[in-house]
């Protein structure tokens, strides 16, 4: 027996290697198979359904499609939705770049779906975003599947009917109309429209926004009336805006003497007045079309006469006298009928009264003739007739391809793989397809944005017109620089661009900091970046032309209800159109977006202020304030630019590039 128990050992050592050898045999054979079944379902899937699991796997080169059907029927592999991370640190990108894609990655399905569908208490901004959320992803989905298409042809074929050559209208009609003349297809160049009217006699004036009134005097005697043409509405809440407004005041100007002040109103902002006051404009000052911008109506022997004090004295010792003339009394009268044109230059708008020229107004902004839509007049005056001609019977359909060029060479350049050092995110309405152009051929051709060191993109919602959707997205595959936010385009709800910016730039691109404009601010983007660079690495940072302890206005047409900022003071915060912020805020509001914690509010600066502010809560934020941030027009030595038109951005890069200096153009 004890000579039998070494032999039972052997046979169990070699029973259990065997059993070995059968486990590691089954073992390869599930690794095989296994292998051989997921090998090609990960190159199908382009590791989309490991990328979220492995952030920091590199994503595999697209495979070659050979065939337009292979195009049609397989689609390249696009960045997966990232759901809400636990960890903010989730948010940042692997440092790869993805392809160009043109509609926005932040996850509206999520965040504003619950909305839509009606679950729970919300507020009425982000029940307004869901609604315009909805709508947009039904514009967007017929955008795709060729429905938005089909429209087109149906309204040029009716488009003779649209748009006739001449419009004519009684002074009852124009009543019954709200007082506003209808022009379809806007104007076009040798355009006029007359009108034949009486203005009323002076009234005692009570309204302190026109007379101020020191108590015991008595009423200001007003009379004064206004006609305005005025554009189609860019987004829905905002001010039609008024491409030219012409104001004559007969009696209750501030000067005590009947003037005409002309001025344009672009984005619910007015620009400079031009007042004509009876002189004649100066030989020196520029012509509109070869026309003074102002005729004189007053007497030689005025008390603002060209002449001096001292001449005047002089021909007085001597004996000499002057012959008085009087070249043409004020154009209008009370209760006398006039017959006044506004015609249509190449440079500007001419006013002409009962047959005589009386003034010139430039044209302003990047308002195109067939913009001015429509012609409204209001104050102390009966109308009695109006008559439009020469009016263009061809729709423009805001007309992209006046503006676009479709050269290679304005073609965004490609994204590198490496991180940049900035991103701006430029706000742009659907149709504001000169705008965008300009852009391109300006700022966005400096050497940094060249070199893809810093990175610059549109930010568009969709517009409510099917066939600008349609050239917007044609405009945006041909550049490569638009990023469509699926949302339909509201005033009160560009703070939803702003969250689309952010996460661009800190998915898409990593950039240390991410700067936000508008499409009418011309950006100095060398001078931007060095600003930041000021503050050092690490640190959480707020650039721009601050505004502090501003409270809300609670009376009047831009009033805040308690109910949508029951604060009495606003947050610090940047003008909206221009400023800059580092990533780690960018990367926080994404986040606390996707998780139901973001307050949106309609004022989309503030917004962004509120934002930081609750930022700070947990790190320390550098805040920079510089009036070089111009958010009402051109400074000297400016940083940003605001309300430049095309033309204004073409002629300030123009002189960047010859000078080297921040000049500013002060044509429109």
């Amino acid at each position: 027996m004890k000579k039998m128990k070494p032999d039972n050992m052997d046979f169990l050592r070699s029973l259990a290697r065997q059993r070995s050898f059968q486990i590691l045999i089954c073992v390869s054979f599930i690794y095989i198979l296994f292998v051989t079944v997921e090998i090609p379902y990960v190159f199908i899937s382009g590791l989309a359904s490991v990328s979220q699991e492995l952030p920091t796997l590199a994503r595999p080169s697209q495979t070659q499609l050979q065939t337009a059907r292979d195009l049609h029927e397989n689609q390249a592999p696009s960045r997966p939705h990232i759901a809400v991370s636990v960890n903010i640190a989730d948010l940042a990108p692997s440092g790869t770049a993805d392809p160009p894609r043109i509609v926005s990655g932040v996850n509206f399905d999520r965040v504003l779906g619950p909305v839509a569908a009606g679950y729970g208490p919300f507020p009425d901004l982000h029940k307004s975003a869901a609604a315009a959320w909805k709508v947009g992803r039904k514009l967007w989905q017929d955008l795709l599947s060729g429905n938005a298409n089909a429209a087109n042809p149906e309204m040029l074929d009716d488009v003779s009917e649209l748009c006739p050559n001449s419009i004519s209208l009684s002074g009852t009609n124009f009543t019954a109309q709200g007082r506003v003349m209808v022009l379809p297809c806007g104007l076009n160049l040798g355009s006029h429209v007359t009108v034949v009217g009486k203005p009323r006699g002076a009234h005692a004036e009570h309204d302190p926004k026109i007379s101020l009134l020191r108590e015991g005097d008595q009423s200001v005697m007003v009379s004064q009336f206004h006609m305005e043409l005025q554009g189609l509405r860019t987004v829905e809440g905002e001010d039609p805006p008024r491409i030219f407004h012409f104001n004559p005041r007969l009696k209750g100007d501030w000067s005590g003497k009947p003037a005409i002040e002309q001025n344009t109103c672009y984005r619910m902002q007015w620009g400079t007045a031009m007042r004509c006051e009876g002189w004649k404009s100066k030989a020196d000052e520029e012509t509109v079309d070869g026309m003074l911008k102002c005729e004189k109506w007053i007497r030689d022997d005025d008390d603002r006469s060209e002449e001096s004090k001292a001449t005047w004295w002089l021909n007085r010792l001597i004996g000499k006298t002057r012959k008085v003339t009087v070249d043409w009394p004020y154009p209008f009268s009370e209760d006398k009928l006039f017959v006044m044109t506004i015609s249509a230059g190449l440079e500007g708008y001419h006013v002409n009264v009962d047959g005589r020229h009386v003034t010139s107004f430039p044209y302003r902004t990047g308002f195109a003739l067939e913009d001015a839509t429509g012609l409204s007049l209001n104050g102390d005056v009966d109308v009695h007739s109006l008559f439009a001609a020469s009016l263009p019977v061809v729709h423009p359909n805001y007309a992209p391809h006046r503006h676009l060029e479709l050269l290679s060479r304005w073609k965004a350049p490609a994204l590198s793989i490496q991180p940049v050092e900035m991103f701006i995110g430029i706000l742009s309405a659907g149709n504001h397809f000169a705008e965008r152009m300009a852009v391109r051929k300006s700022w966005l051709q400096h050497k940094l944005i060249a070199s893809s060191n810093v990175v610059a993109r549109f930010f568009v919602a969709l517009h409510n017109r099917k066939e600008v959707n349609v050239e917007l997205k044609k405009e945006a595959e041909f550049f490569g620089d638009i990023v469509i936010v699926p949302y339909l385009d509201n005033y009160d709800l560009v703070v939803l661009k702003t969250v689309a910016i952010f996460e661009y730039g800190v998915r898409t691109l990593s950039a240390r900091y991410i700067m936000k404009c508008d499409d009418d601010t011309f950006v100095r983007v060398d001078a931007v970046l060095d600003e930041a660079k000021k503050i050092p690495v690490g640190s959480s940072l707020y650039i721009g032309n601050l505004n502090y302890y501003h409270k809300p206005l609670r009376n009047g047409k831009w009033a805040v209800t308690y109910e949508e900022w029951p604060e009495e003071e606003y947050p610090a915060y940047a003008n909206g159109p221009g400023y800059v912020l580092s990533a780690d805020i960018a990367r926080f509001v994404v986040s606390e977006f996707e998780r139901f914690r973001l307050r949106l509010f309609k004022m989309e600066d503030v917004s962004v202020g509120m934002w930081v502010k609750k930022f700070t809560r947990s790190k320390i934020v550098e805040y920079r304030h510089s009036y070089k941030y111009c958010q009402f027009g051109c400074i000297k030595n400016y940083y940003t630019a605001h309300y430049q038109s095309p033309r204004q951005m073409i002629c300030m890069w123009k002189k960047l590039q010859e000078t080297g200096k921040p000049i500013c153009c002060n044509m429109r």
